[in-house]
């Protein structure tokens, strides 16, 4: 039995445990576990298909949740029951599964353990680069996610050439995370999956379910351990990097012990040694040191810290908390990594959080709501002569990218663009930064290009009306840019970053993101980390 099939044994044997039928179910219960049960489980916590929650069916609006129960999904186990079912009966199912599920459904350390499938084979694979990748350089390889149908294509970054394609586990978030030395790729699911899969010799080494609904995870800048952050159940998961194994689960609690939150971002501070993680609904921002021999950290009353007189804890994978006024749904890393800027999705303005001194430093004039996540930098010359490191970042809801000198953390620029944005990327190399508009209405296919040294947009990338184009990554050196065409028959449009023109497509299915194995393991200035 291979390890799909060890996967796929494991979720549909949790799916039929329970189905038999609630004592007093409802006329769409009883719709759900006689058509869904057998594949998405009894408590809708997933199985051979996703979890359905409504936690992780955000993204779904539920007139395609209705759509999707009566046509099915294309390149999916998922069937079409518009011949089963009436209207009345698929609006039944589609307003059930978007209900909270009663009690709240538990993930602990013995269901994430019984998730662990490890792929025996792939761990005694050699170090150098298979056939399978043609020749290609393993650094300038593109990870590209195709939510389409649910694949993974891996490009050549120098001929643009697709070298493979395989399926994943359904809707992968938060970008995949990538090992030191760019050998293999961490992808974390909407509903709590993460896969590790070795890019030299094209196989899945290991899974294991973290979480009922994931937001990110990230890898430690020692490649030794992957932190996963869930927004269900509220938590923090430390896995063994090598073989996915579980390490330690971290309740996301205050200090009291009274509140609990949702992780709304997660990221490696490799220079510190250590993960940061932001929170949803505390107003609290986390340290979770992978260092060995981190100093220890004080809880309760200490009487004397230099001599460790009263009550201290190893600061290994204990989170190490800081206070904020307000809570923060995304943050942007500054280059020494001592330094966050940050802002919640309701907030009118930012903050500036110095990591070492454990406090607000400063705040940001952010308005609506910015994507910081996918901020990025580069130096930047003023009018006087005077070079500055400067950020950037899109907002979600307001159609305008923000300039921020981050030495004195005020607004240089507001730069108008075609409407609300998610992604902007550039590289160390180009004079230009891409972003999208891919929150407009009229203007999701145009692509703006931002001249770095004026601030000005000079010029603009252009889809078909109604299409969506978005998410650009450079190759390795510079040269060219990558563009989605967020379609279901969509495309990878490569553009020479010099003269803007496009050279050549590759088909796609609805690639949402491309990610450049050097751009992230150098921890490029154009990409985010």
């Amino acid at each position: 039995m291979n390890w799909r099939q060890c996967v796929a044994g494991f979720a549909l044997a949790i799916c039929l445990a329970g189905a038999s039928m609630p004592a007093g179910a409802t006329g769409a219960q009883r719709l759900y576990q006689e058509q869904c049960a057998a594949c998405h489980g009894e408590s809708r916590l997933g199985g051979v298909g996703p979890a359905l929650l409504p936690e992780n069916l955000e993204r779904l609006r539920k007139s395609e949740a209705v759509k999707v129960i009566r046509e099915g999904r294309v390149a999916t186990q998922m069937p079409a029951f518009g011949d089963k079912l009436s209207t009345d009966q698929t609006q039944q199912l589609a307003e059930w599964i978007y209900r909270p599920a009663t009690p709240a459904p538990v993930w602990d350390e013995v269901q994430i353990r019984s998730s662990h499938v490890v792929n025996a084979n792939a761990l005694a694979l050699p170090a150098a680069p298979g056939s399978g990748l043609k020749g290609a350089d393993p650094l300038n390889l593109f990870v590209v996610v195709e939510t389409g149908d649910h694949h993974v294509s891996l490009v050549d970054g120098d001929r643009f050439e697709r070298l493979h394609r395989f399926p994943s586990r359904y809707a992968l978030h938060g970008g995949p995370k990538f090992s030191p030395d760019g050998r293999f790729v961490y992808f974390a699911s909407r509903d709590g999956w993460i896969s590790k899969y070795d890019l030299y010799h094209l196989v899945v080494v290991a899974e294991i379910r973290a979480g009922l609904n994931t937001r990110n995870a990230a890898v430690s800048g020692d490649g030794k351990w992957v932190l996963v952050g869930n927004y269900l159940p509220h938590s923090l998961v430390v896995l063994d990097a090598g073989d996915l194994s579980l390490v330690k689960t971290i309740p996301v609690k205050n200090a009291a012990g009274d509140k609990s939150s949702r992780v709304s971002a997660v990221y490696d501070a490799a220079p510190r040694k250590s993960f940061v993680a932001a929170l949803k609904d505390l107003p609290e921002v986390w340290e979770i040191s992978y260092d060995p021999v981190a100093e220890p950290l004080a809880e309760g009353l200490v009487h004397d810290y230099r001599y460790r007189e009263g009550h201290f804890k190893p600061a290994m994978f204990f989170p190490r908390r800081t206070q904020l006024a307000d809570c923060l749904d995304d943050f942007f890393f500054t280059q020494s990594y001592d330094t966050i800027l940050g802002s919640s999705r309701s907030a009118t303005s930012g903050q500036v959080v110095q990591l070492d001194v454990r406090r607000k430093i400063a705040g940001l004039d952010l308005p609506g709501m910015p994507h910081l996540g996918s901020g990025i930098t580069w130096k930047w010359q003023d009018p006087a002569g005077s070079e500055r490191l400067v950020m950037a970042s899109p907002n979600l809801n307001q159609d305008l990218v923000t300039v921020i000198d981050l030495k004195t953390y005020q607004t240089i620029k507001q730069i108008k663009t075609l409407g609300p944005g998610f992604f902007l990327r550039s590289h160390e190399m180009s004079r230009y930064a891409f972003t999208d508009s891919m929150m407009s209405t009229e203007n999701k296919n145009i692509l703006q290009v931002i001249d770095k040294r004026t601030l000005e947009v000079v010029a603009q990338i252009k889809a078909e009306p109604g299409q969506t184009l978005a998410h650009v990554e450079f190759t390795r050196d510079g040269r060219y840019a990558l563009a989605s065409l967020w379609e279901m028959d969509g495309a990878l449009l490569v553009i020479d970053a010099q003269t803007l023109e496009e050279v050549k497509r590759i088909p796609a299915k609805k690639p949402v993101g491309k990610y450049n194995v050097w751009n992230k393991i150098s921890r490029s200035e154009g990409t985010s980390h």
